[in-house]
């Protein structure tokens, strides 16, 4: 019995060191650029599916957002349920890992604004929740009957103010905790070991951090990841003035909240290619570091979304389609 006890307790812990680094890229402007007829190419020249020389470049989880009632636009919309499972579906069927990240809005949120859907826009605080755990277990639940289960959920993007404004604001504290259990506890309805994440801007920034996670906390907000986003761009630093701070700010969410961490969201400048390969090495570096296997991964936000269609200047591709060499910071 002994003996038994002691090989369950090894192969427990040999299990959360085994399970490999996550390393991927949020590719949600994918299937408007190849519908647009955008083309992707390898360092030969030769065309290429982007996911192919994306996972040559040794990355092996994807990210997609959902909106609730997108538009056709070309960079601001899409993102549907529907269109999800396809592109899902079409990742994991190449062997990739699959995050989820849950926007509650017909398009962009993030900590500047957080629109609650055209749909949900009169409804009362209970409808809310209602709302929250029914477009959340729709979307996991569509999923999963496609035959893809995500490994991670995120819900809200970037809500250092919260999500689904007025109402969830962190000016009310009481009922943002319960929208983010709404959505803990429909993603746990259809699958219990799909972890949960709460996502926040400026991964560097721990006096922000720990606002908001001291909250949650008193809020018994319920999740299994902290996710970050890190951009020195947006924060006019070089990614050597605040690296040693993203370090800081990983090991004490990790050791203070008892959580893993990861960095869901990180970009560079592409054309400074080589400090953009430094920053993710660092990057990738600083998340491996963090104690007892707690930093779990890092994601380059859409790098195939070259700015020649996007207009975004922090993609990882050359003019010419082919993917930047900055990416090969995420090979072994």
């Amino acid at each position: 019995m002994k003996k038994l006890t002691l090989l369950l307790l090894v192969s427990s812990i040999g299990f959360s060191q085994n399970t490999p680094f996550a390393k991927g890229a949020d590719v949600g402007w994918l299937p408007q650029m190849e519908a647009t007829g955008y083309k992707f190419y390898d360092t030969d020249g030769k065309e290429k599916d982007c996911l192919q020389l994306l996972k040559d470049r040794g990355m092996n989880s994807i990210r997609l957002r959902v909106w609730v009632n997108p538009s056709d636009d070309k960079t601001s919309g899409h993102c549907s349920k529907d269109e999800t499972v396809v592109m899902a579906l079409r990742a994991q069927k190449m062997g990739f890992r699959i995050m989820i990240d849950f926007h509650y809005s017909d398009s962009w949120a993030d900590p500047a604004k957080q629109f609650k859907p055209k749909v949900w826009e009169n409804h009362s605080f209970p409808e809310l929740l209602n709302d929250v755990y029914n477009h959340t277990f729709e979307v996991i639940n569509s999923l999963k009957v496609a035959g893809v289960t995500p490994e991670w959920v995120q819900i809200g993007n970037e809500i250092p103010g919260g999500m689904l404004w007025p109402e969830g604001s962190t000016k009310n504290w009481k009922q943002l905790g319960q929208l983010l259990n709404k959505g803990y506890d429909a993603v746990k309805a259809v699958d219990k070991n799909i972890k949960v994440i709460v996502h926040v801007d400026e991964g560097n920034n721990n006096a922000k951090f720990r606002e908001f996670y001291d909250n949650a906390t008193a809020q018994k907000v319920k999740y299994d990841v902290i996710g970050l986003s890190y951009y020195p761009f947006w924060i006019k630093k070089d990614y050597t003035e605040t690296i040693a701070d993203l370090q800081f700010n990983l090991n004490d969410m990790a050791s203070r909240y008892g959580k893993e961490v990861m960095v869901v969201e990180v970009g560079g400048e592409d054309d400074k290619i080589q400090n953009t390969y430094e920053l993710l090495t660092a990057t990738i570096k600083a998340v491996r570091n963090v104690p007892n296997h707690k930093g779990i991964g890092v994601l380059y936000w859409e790098p195939q979304g070259a700015r020649s269609w996007s207009k975004y200047s922090l993609s990882a591709w050359l003019e010419n389609g082919q993917p930047s060499p900055a990416l090969d910071a995420f090979k072994e």
